[in-house]
């Protein structure tokens, strides 16, 4: 039976009913972590990073040094706990041991800035080691991104043209490439030269939520591929050994060589994270996980960040756009993320909330609906501080890391814990605190109790906004509605000129996200 909401009426996998507690364990000082390379130490520290968060900790012991990476891991930690270095290190640390230019390790997220986001953590200690890292989202032209991924060997240039010779041998420019499953799937089915063949880590972050939509069956199609090459070196070679500096005729006749001498064929390593980790078998069961090991933050299954402060504020349901411009002018120029319940409500809001000019505070919409370059943009722009309050649907920002983030406020109550929380998670991050708003009408406040009780959580206090702010926006807010209000009918006749249907618009929205 499928996950559906907060209702799982399906029985726990044995290996996740004795999960391995990151929270016992103590963050470690770099110059106490085992096996470590000197180059990543000395990086980590020039980056600001003198120890490891416990989630750190605990993947790296299972990953590196004696018994790496013998299990496939399953991570659940909260939002904020340092999972994508998590994951970076100990890979970075593993492909550098061995010099070869082969595409070993592929990193899978649901969208594009996330992935952007991803890439910049790997291209923070990649490069120290020799590694190389690559990005297929679909930002740039696929042409683009061939050039980056693909290249011809140089010792097989050649000025002379011979029309009989066979083509020059194609091989990867990366070491490491994070992707989006759509594009991905585009290099797969379309692109010369690119291969997984090689391939020995899989990343699957944001689980959850990759698992539950399709892609076009990226993730059947990636296993099938490292999965068949491995089945057919083990026919070939029962005893799974490759003499030290011995012939490779054996493996080079699969199609396959993966750059390992002197060892045993190397099987794919998996590794799954996400703050709400499904434990749907039947969802799990998709992975084709090798003695997962599951790796959780404490007994339960839904944990906030530990520095993280709730409210609720009541709402007369025709004011509530009142609520929240009060809301923002007590906060001031705090950095906040308002959440909306999709991204048509996310533009109208932004709008109106830039009708209201006493508020001096710089408002920008991000949004599915916007095309990439100025999504990038307006992320730029409230990273430096020059935007106070980004104004978003859920769908671009789970997983997003924006230092500074003091406020998170829920203009929509979520339907389902598993989104309250990773709304409430872009802020009190890396151990810093937080605060998470969240705007209710009257009828709304009993269901959102029993959301909250889902985590254990009932120390969600009533906050109020000065009855005179309220009074004094009136007038503004009638004002801002009727110029909303145009806005809106020309925007709408723009799109009947163009013959746009309203559900294209949702297509188009798809589009932009893979």
């Amino acid at each position: 039976m499928a996950e559906k909401g907060n209702v799982e009426s399906v029985p726990v996998l044995p290996w996740m009913r004795s999960p391995v507690d990151v929270s016992l364990l103590e963050e470690c000082q770099l110059h106490r972590l085992p096996f470590i390379d000197p180059r990543l130490k000395e990086t980590l520290q020039k980056m600001g990073i003198s120890s490891l968060f416990p989630v750190q900790v605990a993947v790296w012991k299972e990953t590196i040094g004696p018994g790496s990476f013998e299990r496939d891991l399953c991570i659940n930690s909260p939002t904020g706990s340092g999972k994508t270095l998590a994951y970076a290190l100990p890979i970075v640390q593993a492909l550098s041991t061995r010099a070869v230019k082969y595409l070993r390790a592929l990193v899978v997220l649901p969208t594009r800035d996330l992935a952007l986001q991803v890439k910049d953590v790997f291209d923070a200690i990649a490069p120290s080691v020799g590694l190389s890292v690559g990005l297929a989202v679909g930002q740039s032209s696929i042409a683009d991104e061939i050039s980056n991924l693909v290249m011809r060997p140089k010792h097989q240039v050649c000025t002379c043209y011979d029309p009989e010779a066979p083509p020059p041998e194609l091989q990867s420019a990366v070491d490491i490439l994070v992707a989006t499953p759509g594009r991905l799937m585009d290099h797969i089915n379309s692109t010369k030269g690119f291969t997984l063949e090689h391939l020995c880590y899989l990343v699957v972050d944001e689980t959850d939520r990759l698992l539950r939509e399709a892609y076009q069956s990226w993730l059947p199609t990636v296993l099938r591929m490292t999965e068949a090459d491995y089945q057919s070196i083990s026919s070939s070679k029962p005893d799974c050994f490759i003499p030290l500096f011995g012939s490779l005729e054996t493996i080079r006749k699969c199609g396959v060589e993966r750059g390992f001498k002197g060892r045993c064929y190397p099987r794919l390593v998996k590794m799954v994270l996400s703050a709400t980790l499904t434990r749907d078998p039947s969802k799990l069961a998709q992975l084709n996980l090798h003695h997962p090991l599951f790796l959780t933050a404490g007994k339960r299954r839904y944990r906030f960040p530990e520095k993280l402060e709730s409210y609720k504020l009541i709402c007369e349901s025709k004011l509530k756009p009142i609520y929240l411009v009060s809301l923002l002018q007590n906060l001031g120029e705090e950095k906040s993320i308002v959440f909306t319940s999709s991204v048509e409500s996310t533009h109208r809001l932004c709008t109106l909330l830039n009708f209201f000019s006493d508020l001096n505070i710089k408002i920008k919409e991000y949004s599915g609906l916007q095309r990439q370059s100025v999504r990038s943009k307006t992320l730029k722009a409230f990273r430096k501080g020059d935007v106070q309050v980004l104004v978003s649907s859920d769908a671009m920002t789970r997983g997003m890391d924006v230092e500074g983030v003091k406020n998170v406020i829920n203009y929509d109550m979520p339907p389902y814990i598993k989104t309250y929380i990773h709304r409430a998670g872009r802020t009190a991050r890396a151990g810093q605190s937080g605060r998470c708003f969240t705007l209710l009408r009257k009828e709304e406040v009993k269901r959102f109790k029993k959301l909250l009780q889902k985590a254990d959580d009932n120390s969600c206090p009533v906050y109020s906004v000065p009855s005179s702010s309220l009074e004094s926006l009136h007038s503004t807010y009638t004002s801002a509605l009727e110029r909303l209000k145009e806005v809106v009918e020309s925007e709408t006749a723009k799109k009947r000129k163009i013959g746009m249907k309203p559900s294209q618009v949702g297509d188009q929205k798809k589009q932009r996200e893979k």
